[in-house]
């Protein structure tokens, strides 16, 4: 091209150096690219050697594609040299436009940095614009942007070495160059975009098929697990919404995968067990609890959740794994009714009386000197008229006539206090009545037809008192012949009368292998209130039965 006249250059020479710019653009890879260029700048602007010098993510500028000269290429593509040495270079000799042309009579200062050279062999020059083989001619490569690049940011430098004519280029040669450069940034960038997007495509369409390979691995674990597993809403009005169950799930509760997906969690708990559900559904954890079946049973379950959380979205849905524990929870609840009940009779025993019976009373108020009821009653307007029946005990544990009302003793203990009938007339307060039965003549059927029929009798006391009472009330066995019922919210009189039926149940006639048997019974009568132990109310109703037991004639005690 440069051995044509200025500023006369043929179609051909244009046309060829249009075909160079379109391979720059139609090259399938980075590589592809930059070798192009290289090519481009030998075949297309008629010089004899052509290197692209790219620049590194560390800022440096790696010898990227070389054309013209196999030995060359051989020995200095692959090598790096420093920002530092090409800056230098970028600012020295002649600025032709964007182009740097260093001449031999400058660069020699250059010979010994650290930047891959290569220089062509020749005669020294012989008139003033001939090429020296120590010239050096620059091409800078910027991000495209304004016009000339020069505002750019550098991507890399095209160097050049002696044009075929042997001379300097000339105008056209240079402008010719520095569009070239200009025009090999943008292809440069343009590859490397595509490479990164193509990277970008294989890291996609690998994170795709490992996000698939675990999707799949998650729904063979979910569907063929061995025990329930349900994927739930969390959050918004669809909280706990059944989403997905496997077929083990369904199994278990006997209920298809379509029916589920209409209910909650919450509509298949146990109304006593939803308190712990939504603790759990709201914290994640594990529960026990009951989830009915579809024939209306329940079924004792392990419930374990998982709140699958997003970084950017938070909470999204619950996995819940589901335990099948009937059988365990079957044993565990024999096992605590074989401790809290006699074995016998099946009633609760002494020690689950006890429990019960303490579960409703307070401990004896704590001693209150005087001057505290003063306060009290400034507290809550109380004066010595207006004092409820229970009971406050000085320093040295005596008792005070004066006895402050119920809220002072809320603001020491959050309690419903029991309280007793006063007197030994129906005053209309209810109360909890605790009865004491011993049975009469009980120990004359053990002497003459043995201890089994004694347990037959007593089996069937049992059954008697468990059917007189009313729901809620507890019918216990203290211990060999002896029972206790607590009965709450009974006057003085409705506790007469409970006594006065018990004991006409017992009376009738039992019959065992055959034979009629009869025993008779005695009831006392004690009341609970806040302040006593079990233990005392117990002592309380056991004296009351004994009194009652003396009181009546021996000719009234029914034996067998």
């Amino acid at each position: 091209m440069e051995t044509e006249s200025e500023p006369y250059v043929r179609l051909a020479t244009l046309r060829q150096l249009h075909q160079v710019m379109a391979d720059m653009n139609t090259a399938r890879s980075l590589a592809d690219t930059l070798q192009t260029v290289a090519d481009g700048v030998v075949t297309g602007l008629g010089y004899e050697l052509a290197c692209v010098n790219l620049v590194q993510p560390d800022g440096d500028l790696v010898v990227a594609a070389l054309a013209g000269n196999s030995a060359a290429e051989a020995l200095i593509t692959g090598r790096v040299g420093s920002r530092t040495s090409w800056e230098r270079r970028l600012t020295m000799g002649e600025a032709w436009g964007d182009l740097r042309f260093i001449p031999h009579t400058e660069g020699w200062v250059l010979d010994e940095d650290d930047v891959p050279q290569w220089y062509t062999d020749g005669p020294a020059p012989r008139f003033e614009d001939e090429w020296h083989p120590a010239d050096r001619l620059f091409a800078p490569m910027y991000t495209p942007g304004v016009p000339g690049g020069s505002c750019g940011e550098l991507i890399g430098v095209l160097s050049v070495d002696r044009p075929r004519n042997g001379r300097h280029p000339g105008a056209w040669g240079r402008e010719a160059l520095q569009m070239y450069a200009f025009q090999a940034a943008i292809a440069i960038s343009n590859a490397r975009l595509r490479a990164n997007m193509q990277r970008a495509l294989v890291r996609l369409e690998r994170e795709q098929q490992a996000l698939r390979a675990s999707e799949e691995s998650f729904r063979q674990a979910f569907e063929y697990a061995p025990s329930g597993m349900a994927i739930a809403e969390m959050g918004g009005d669809q909280h706990g919404r059944i989403l997905r169950t496997n077929d083990a799930l369904c199994r278990l509760l006997g209920r298809p995968a379509s029916s589920m997906r209409r209910y909650s969690f919450s509509d298949l708990v146990h109304p006593e067990d939803i308190g712990t559900l939504l603790r759990t559904s709201a914290e994640g954890g594990r529960a026990e609890l009951r989830l009915c079946r579809r024939d209306g049973t329940y079924l004792w379950v392990s419930l374990r959740n998982s709140v699958v959380a997003d970084a950017a979205d938070g909470p999204r849905f619950l996995l819940t794994h589901v335990e099948d524990i009937e059988d365990r929870k079957r044993r565990e609840l024999q096992l605590a009714h074989r401790a809290s009940h006699d074995s016998l009779t099946g009633l609760p025993n002494s020690a689950e009386l006890r429990s019960r019976l303490g579960a409703r009373l307070c401990a004896r108020p704590a001693a209150i000197e005087p001057g505290v009821v003063d306060t009290i009653d400034a507290a809550y307007g109380h004066g010595p008229a207006d004092h409820a029946a229970v009971g406050v005990y000085d320093a040295n544990g005596h008792g005070f006539d004066y006895r402050p009302g119920p809220e002072a003793f809320d603001a020491y203990d959050h309690h419903v206090h029991t309280v007793a009938p006063e007197g030994e007339r129906d005053d209309g307060t209810k109360g909890l009545a605790v009865l004491f039965c011993d049975l009469d003549g009980f120990k004359s059927i053990n002497d003459r037809f043995g201890h089994n029929a004694g347990d037959s009798v007593l089996i069937e006391v049992a059954r008697r008192l468990g059917g007189a009472v009313r729901d809620g009330d507890t019918v216990a066995r203290l211990g060999g012949d002896e029972f206790v019922v607590l009965a709450d919210g009974l006057g003085r009189a409705d506790a007469q009368d409970l006594a006065v039926r018990l004991r006409n149940e017992i009376i009738q006639p039992i019959r065992v292998d055959g034979r009629a048997m009869r025993v008779g019974a005695s009831f006392g009568i004690g009341w609970a209130h806040c302040g006593m132990t079990a233990d005392e109310v117990l002592q309380s109703a056991d004296e009351r039965m004994y009194i009652e037991k003396r009181s009546r004639p021996k000719a009234h005690r029914r034996a067998g």
